[in-house]
């Protein structure tokens, strides 16, 4: 349940602007009490040479175009880039194309970047946050990576994986925010809606 502190008047109902199962399972296990209003933003309409400022600028335009949508609300939205060597690794395109994405992880470093946006849309006031973590992963055989992809898993995942799925048997270590890797970071997320007169606990 989220608690309104003493000096807010509006009774603002929580929104989050993605479909992503993720983002739903981190929020439903904060126990926030939320709808979902899918953002329609085409995201190859943005780019950057900088992925921070790209998953900033990204979360953003998402929570805005679903804040026109909504009245009285909070909006929270998030993008995930994944960049090895850097260079931007989005959603495979087919299978070919997420089993060459996982050779190239394979054994090495890479980051993943969340943005994380929260906006008001009563007054459009909005606050803008990231989260950068470095993954490790295991050396994977080719045997492993065509098992992976026939799962179906990574077709719809940054990177071709997913960390809280059987892609997690082939993260190693992490430095930074698991909950930012599977698509949300939590400690970011947090501090944003504190801006806004919202706890979490």
């Amino acid at each position: 349940m989220i608690k309104k502190a003493n000096n807010v008047t509006n009774d603002l109902k929580l929104v989050l602007a993605s479909a992503s199962p993720r983002r739903e399972e981190i929020l439903k296990k904060l126990n926030l009490k939320f709808t979902i209003v899918p953002s329609k933003i085409d995201e190859e309409n943005f780019t950057s040479d900088d992925p921070i400022e790209l998953v900033k600028t990204l979360a953003l335009e998402k929570a805005k175009s679903v804040s026109n949508l909504v009245e009285d609300a909070i909006v929270i939205a998030a993008d995930t880039i994944v960049v090895y060597d850097q260079k931007i690794l989005g959603k495979p395109e087919d299978e070919a194309a997420a089993k060459k994405m996982l050779q190239t992880l394979s054994g090495s470093d890479h980051q993943v970047i969340t943005g994380v946006a929260v906006l008001n849309s009563q007054n459009k006031e909005s606050h803008v946050d990231y989260n950068l973590t470095d993954v490790t992963m295991t050396k994977m055989s080719q045997k492993e990576i065509n098992s992976y992809v026939e799962t179906g898993e990574p077709m719809d995942k940054a990177g071709s994986y997913a960390i809280q799925g059987f892609g997690g048997l082939f993260v190693e270590e992490i430095k930074g925010s698991y909950h930012s890797v599977m698509g949300l970071p939590i400690h970011q997320l947090a501090r944003l809606l504190d801006k806004f007169n919202y706890g979490i606990l």
